[in-house]
């Protein structure tokens, strides 16, 4: 599984580190997403989500069913 957050479908991006003398090298930046565990009152079981930190906000705000049936509908299994 890649770098990318199971709500908000953050990825890792690719950019230039750019130096003080304006030279350029490419570089990686990475989703700050983490495994986290989400209990689910409906089903009263635990699922484990690879979640970003913005992920985390939205879940808070929309509720983890809503959020749950949103990440089923586009075919990943949870």
């Amino acid at each position: 599984m890649a770098l990318e957050c199971m709500v908000t479908g953050k990825h890792t991006v690719r950019g230039n580190h750019v130096a003080h003398c304006n030279k350029k090298v490419r570089r990686s930046f990475k989703a700050n997403a983490r495994w986290k565990r989400f209990f689910v009152p409906a089903e009263n079981r635990i699922v484990r989500l690879f979640v970003s930190s913005k992920g985390m906000r939205v879940i808070d705000k929309r509720g983890i069913e809503t959020v749950l049936t949103d990440i089923r509908s586009r075919g990943i299994n949870v």
